[in-house]
């Protein structure tokens, strides 16, 4: 349970970090809500990497939660930690991309490491059952 714990954990720093850079990058920017339609724009950039992490960590957390009980396997394991690595990458990729309009190495492999180790996550939890 502790690197379901431990990726979970990490998942929430992430979450509320970049919630946190969002609400300090508006304050700068003088905008209460929205953002610039530019792509390139940073506050653009945040609000979509919060966006997107906000949509899949919750739900990867759940499936750590409930695959991290009892003696998991080993490949079990190992997509947790990959799969949090992965919602890292993917952030990383939106933010430090000169636009979010053309594509960026991390963020892809952000995106389909998210996609692989959330299905097998799922799968995993599946055969549990």
């Amino acid at each position: 349970m502790y690197v379901a714990l431990a990726c979970v954990a990490l998942l929430g720093v992430l979450l509320f970090g970049l919630g946190l850079a969002v609400s300090l990058r508006r304050g700068t920017a003088d905008v209460l809500i929205g953002h610039p339609a530019d792509p390139a724009d940073p506050l653009h950039k945040l609000v979509r990497a919060h966006g997107n992490a906000a949509e899949y960590a919750p739900f990867l957390a759940v499936l750590m939660l409930a695959s991290g009980g009892g003696e998991p396997a080993t490949w079990v394991l190992w997509c947790m930690g990959l799969a949090t690595a992965a919602r890292y990458l993917h952030a990383a990729g939106m933010l430090l991309s000169p636009t979010l309009a053309k594509p960026q190495p991390l963020r892809f492999v952000g995106a389909l490491g998210t996609y692989l180790t959330g299905l097998a996550l799922s799968v995993g939890l599946l055969l549990r059952l």
